[in-house]
C-alpha cells in the first residue's frame, strides 16, 4: 500500500468509565465502591471538513481502544496508534502530529512514542474548570474568567495564578475553595499543553473525544444502568472500535472460526485494532478489486470465488 503524504496529522484521545459487577469474582466489590473500569479511545484522523449542513466530520479516522491494565498500559496502545501511522503515512513527510485530550497521563504518554508530536489541552476542558473555579462568584464570576482567558491569551502564566490566588482569597467554603485549588493545579499543570493550541493557528486543532467517547463507547457500555465483568468490557469496546473502523462483523467471526483454530483458553483471545485492520487488509487482498462492489455489479463466476473465500459457500 503506498504510504500518504501530509504535513499535519491529528489524534485525540479519551476514556469512558464503565461500571463493573466485580473486579475478580462476585462480592468482593466493598465501599467505598471502587467499580469502574475505563477503556480509552483513540483515534486518528487528517482534519475536519463539514458535510453540505455544516455539520463537521472527521476525514479518514481510524480508531483504537479498549481497556488496558498494567504500568505499560498507555506504550502498548500508542504503539498500535504507530504501527498504523507508519503503515499508513510517510512520517518523514509529517512535520507536526496534535494530540488533543484532557491532560491525563496516559494520553500524555503518547508524546513519548508519538514522533513529531505536540499535545494540546481540549478546550472543552479547560473552560470547564475555569467555570468550576468562578461560579460561585455571581456577579464577580465573569470579570474572573475574563482575567484569566486574558492570562491565557497572553500567554503569561505568572498572570493566571495570580488570577487563581486572588480568587482562593476571597473564597470562603472549603469545598468550593478546594474547586479553585483544582481548577488551578489543572490549568497551571497543563499550560504547555493550552500554548500548543494557543501557537497551532490550526482550526482542526480541537478535540471531538467527548462526543466520540458517548457515541463509540457511552451509547452501549455506561450511559444506562448496565454492569459488567473486565474482559467483557474489554471485548465490548474493541468491538465497538471494530464497528467504528467499518469492520464487517460477520467477516470477523468467520476470520477466527477459520484462521484462528480453537485451542485451550482461545476463547479469551481479544483482538487489537490494529489485528482487525489487518484481517480487512488480508480479506480484500485476496478479493483484490471485487472486494469494494456491490454484489449485483458482480459476475456470477466471480460471486462463486468471493463466496468461497468469504466461507458462504462450503465445498467448492
Amino acid at each position: 500500500m503506498e504510504k500518504k503524504e501530509l504535513r499535519t496529522l491529528y489524534i485525540d484521545a479519551d476514556e469512558d468509565h464503565v461500571a463493573l459487577q466485580y473486579l475478580e469474582k462476585k462480592g468482593d466489590i466493598r465501599n467505598p465502591r471502587i467499580n469502574t473500569v475505563m477503556p480509552w479511545i483513540i483515534y486518528v484522523y487528517e482534519g475536519v471538513e463539514g458535510d453540505e449542513e455544516g455539520r463537521p466530520h472527521l476525514i479518514n479516522p481510524k480508531y483504537f481502544g479498549g481497556v488496558y491494565d498494567g504500568q505499560e498500559a498507555g506504550g502498548r496502545l500508542w504503539t498500535e496508534v504507530l504501527e498504523y501511522l507508519d503503515e499508513a503515512y510517510d512520517l518523514d513527510a509529517v512535520e507536526r502530529i496534535y494530540i488533543n485530550g484532557d491532560g491525563a497521563a496516559w494520553i500524555r504518554t503518547g508524546e513519548k512514542i508519538i514522533p513529531k508530536s505536540k499535545y494540546a489541552l481540549d478546550k472543552y476542558h479547560m473552560h470547564k474548570y475555569i467555570i468550576a473555579a468562578t461560579s460561585h462568584l455571581e456577579d464577580s464570576a465573569e470579570d474572573a474568567r475574563g482575567e484569566i482567558y486574558r492570562a491565557i491569551h497572553r500567554k503569561k502564566k505568572w498572570m493566571a495564578e495570580g488570577a487563581f490566588d486572588r480568587i482562593i482569597g476571597i473564597t470562603d467554603k472549603e469545598t468550593k475553595r478546594k474547586a479553585v485549588e483544582q481548577a488551578k493545579a489543572y490549568i497551571l499543570g497543563n499550560w504547555s499543553g493550552i500554548m500548543i493550541a494557543m501557537k497551532s493557528g490550526d482550526s482542526n486543532v480541537r478535540c471531538s473525544a467527548e462526543g466520540h467517547v458517548s457515541h463509540v463507547y457511552a451509547d452501549r457500555m455506561s450511559s444506562r444502568p448496565l454492569g459488567w465483568c473486565r474482559t467483557g468490557a474489554d471485548k465490548m469496546s474493541r468491538l465497538r472500535i471494530y464497528r467504528q473502523n467499518q469492520g464487517n462483523m460477520p467477516e470477523l467471526v468467520r476470520y477466527q472460526k477459520k484462521e484462528m483454530k480453537q485451542v485451550s483458553g482461545a476463547e479469551e483471545i481479544i483482538y487489537s485494532a490494529t489485528e482487525m485492520i489487518r484481517m480487512e487488509k488480508a480479506n480484500k487482498r485476496k478479493l483484490g478489486v471485487l472486494a469494494d462492489l456491490p454484489v449485483y455489479d458482480i459476475p456470477y463466476p466471480q460471486i462463486k470465488k468471493i463466496a468461497a473465500l468469504k466461507n458462504h459457500i462450503w465445498g467448492l
